[in-house]
């Protein structure tokens, strides 16, 4: 009852370390998608998988499906290469029959979405079949290795013992015993899993590189990243090592590196488009370029020592430029994230900016299952094993949850500066309580001084006793000014948890809300949401949405104390990391709206950044800031960030599914709402435009009004 007759791995990695051969029979078929030719096969292989193929003669087949997918236009899709050797080898039907019938299903449910997917398809299932091989196995065991370790030998224990465990699939078989008890799981495990889950990764050429740093800012799993450090290191750097004098003034006798880590990558191409560079007689050729590397032993040693290199004082980096960035650990790293996706990018450069201070609340959606899923987590922590407190709640409550958390944050640091008062004598520095008390907390430096003085203080507190030195124990990290940050998608802000955040943002607590907007529900299926455009094709909206998408920006700047901001890291990088510090710095709450590329929207993954920046130059996606603090010192508070529409609305959604497949089943209803969505655009624009260039009076009135009431 528990032996397969067909059993078909999809990627390589998986059989270095799970035994896809458990549930294997006498005479069972296996098909491998392998990234070696089809001569290398047998003898990659690990011993013990050789071993039962011979016990139980199991008839071998392998095809590189990654590269017949790439070929055939299809991607990193291999559903269609491995779903035709299938039927090619198993017989259940005459293999002509059976392609026959293949290539007419594959017609019925793609043509309504493109007769391009049909042809691309198409082709895909005839290389399929003069790609696939028959591998000879020999009468004996060849290998030198077993299975891989689900996580390195130098990994904490919890990880050993139970991470690893649920890793291999063994999770069952686990002791309660073993479980933490209150719920809680550590945070960074994602660093140990080592997935290998792409053929082709990003590769640095350091000559042609400018060190600009676009590459690691947009890297959706933090696999990119940059330290700069003296020359004396290169004399302990391992072989292969890559790096080039670092073009920085001030820093003479440094160099920099770009490392990939390999094993993390996922091959998703952002890194190279967002490149502005292309090496002179090479204009196919960027300074970082995807391609193929099956032997990671390198780069294993190459990431290992780029972690010895200390991490860039923050002190000594301009947080407010991109180039910057790259110098900031990432406390967000290696999720599970679909490849290239348009969310993780903008949670990593939050942990990059505000590290170990950050509380997250996150909705339920995608950002809760990438960020919170068992057994690991790419929230991570820096190396004073510091890092951000993150937490699900629900769906509908999660503005309410953070907002929670705010209020705790606050009562904390209440009574840590309500004891600090308390125990002065008995702390006996009278200069270090008062800077504590008093010191201010916005800029980089002045976080990093507070950062410092508590450390002292904590010092002390280990040499008292007494309740009160208890409790300033307890709460004392919460002198450092919390950055609480409530997380989740469109489903969530937009739709299901709208009331709540409305009353967040109403509150006037400091709280920084960032939406994830892929305009649609994208983590359930792909339904429709009060994000999703005018005319876009979804579940629940299958003859194209009919109705606008909410303005949700505009209503919270009808509040005027509330800080809002529209962002496209794909339109204008800076624009965003300058949202983003702006948000955090404004004492109130705020309320970023990120432009998030995804899967659902049907479109080549590779071009997201391209996508991003159509979206914004189309006037889809107006680039915009409302910041209080402006308006309080007597000028304009509404910024808008992008210049007026340079294409047309239609040149945006020509390159996505979600449009086209209206355009394709009812091309009559495809004009009638994108015509409507044009004016839309325009409507909007315009009135953007006028409060962009209102006169600084015109909102003089309504910051006297705001103060008074404050007052």
């Amino acid at each position: 009852m528990n032996a397969a007759g067909f059993i078909g791995c999809h990627h390589w990695s998986i059989l270095e370390r799970v035994d896809v051969l458990e549930f294997a029979r006498k005479g069972t078929v296996l098909l491998l998608n392998s990234p070696y030719p089809a001569e290398e096969v047998w003898d990659r292989l690990p011993d013990t998988m050789q071993q039962r193929i011979l016990d139980l003669d199991i008839d071998l087949y392998a095809i590189n499906a990654n590269e017949v997918a790439r070929a055939a236009g299809l991607g990193g899709r291999t559903n269609t290469v491995l779903q035709t050797c299938f039927f090619a080898i198993s017989d259940v039907l005459p293999r002509d029959v059976a392609i026959e019938k293949q290539k007419a299903a594959i017609t019925k449910t793609y043509a309504r979405k493109s007769m391009e997917i049909v042809a691309k398809n198409h082709a895909a299932v005839d290389m399929a079949v003069s790609h696939l091989h028959h591998i000879e196995v020999p009468g004996r065991v060849t290998s030198e290795h077993g299975l891989l370790p689900p996580v390195p030998a130098d990994a904490p224990e919890f990880v050993r013992d139970v991470t690893a465990t649920m890793l291999a699939g063994r999770g069952d078989d686990l002791p309660v015993s073993k479980l933490p008890i209150d719920g809680t799981y550590p945070s960074g495990t994602t660093q140990y899993e080592k997935r290998n889950i792409s053929d082709i990764i990003a590769v640095w050429d350091p000559e042609a590189c400018i060190q600009c740093g676009n590459c690691a800012f947009v890297c959706p799993h933090s696999v990119i990243r940059a330290k700069h450090y003296d020359d004396s290191r290169l004399s302990e750097a391992p072989e292969g090592w890559l790096a080039a004098p670092l073009v920085a003034a001030g820093l003479p006798s440094s160099h920099y590196t770009l490392q990939v880590y390999a094993e993390d990558c996922t091959g998703c191409g952002l890194c190279v488009e967002a490149c502005p560079v292309r090496p002179i007689g090479q204009p196919q050729r960027k300074a970082i370029n995807l391609a193929p590397v099956l032997e990671r032993e390198t780069e294993r040693q190459n990431v290992a020592f780029f972690e010895s290199i200390r991490q860039n004082n923050k002190q000594h980096i301009d947080f407010g430029t991109v180039r910057g960035t790259q110098f900031l650990q990432p406390l967000f790293e290696f999720s599970g994230a679909c490849a290239g996706c348009g969310e993780t990018p903008y949670l990593k450069l939050l942990t990059q900016l505000f590290g170990d201070r950050t509380t997250v609340a996150n909705a339920t959606g995608c950002s809760s299952i990438y960020g919170g899923n068992l057994p690991t987590t790419p929230w991570a922590r820096n190396a004073e094993g510091r890092g951000p407190a993150w937490s699900n709640s629900l769906f509908e409550d999660n503005a309410e949850f953070g907002l929670g958390l705010r209020l705790a944050a606050d009562q904390h640091t209440k009574l840590a500066r309500t004891r600090l008062e308390q125990l002065r004598e008995q702390i006996d520095d009278d200069e270090l309580v008062d800077a504590i008390l008093n010191a201010p907390q916005v800029a980089e430096s002045e976080l990093l001084a507070q950062s410092e003085r508590v450390r002292r203080l904590e010092e002390k507190l280990a040499d008292l006793e007494g309740p009160l030195a208890a409790d300033l124990r307890s709460v004392s990290d919460h002198l450092l000014r919390r950055s609480v940050w409530i997380v989740g998608g469109d489903g969530w802000a937009y739709d299901i948890g709208s009331g709540g955040l409305d009353h967040v943002l109403a509150s006037g607590r400091d709280v920084n809300v960032l939406v994830l907007d892929t305009e649609v529900y994208s983590n359930t299926g792909g339904q429709s949401s009060k994000a999703t455009p005018l005319g876009a094709v979804a579940k629940f909206a299958s003859g194209g949405k009919e109705t606008n998408k909410k303005d949700l920006a505009m209503q919270a700047v009808s509040y005027g104390s509330v800080y809002v901001a529209r962002v496209a890291m794909g339109a204008d990088p800076q624009q965003t990391l300058k949202a983003f510090r702006e948000a955090e710095a404004y004492d109130g709450p705020s309320l970023i709206l990120a432009y998030s590329h995804c899967i659902a929207h049907g479109i080549d993954i590779r071009k997201g950044l391209d996508q991003q920046y159509k979206a914004v130059n189309s006037g889809h996606w107006p680039l915009m800031r409302y910041n209080p603090v402006i308006r309080q010192q007597g000028g304009n508070p509404f910024l808008l960030d992008s210049p007026r529409p340079r294409i047309s609305l239609a040149e945006y959604h020509s390159r996505e599914l979600r449009f086209k497949m209206l355009k394709q089943t009812n091309p009559e209803e495809a004009d009638r709402l994108l015509n409507l969505a044009q004016r839309q655009v325009e409507r909007r624009w315009a009135e953007y435009e006028d409060l962009a260039t209102r006169p600084a009076s015109a909102f003089a009135s309504d910051a006297h009004l705001e103060d008074e009431a404050l007052s």
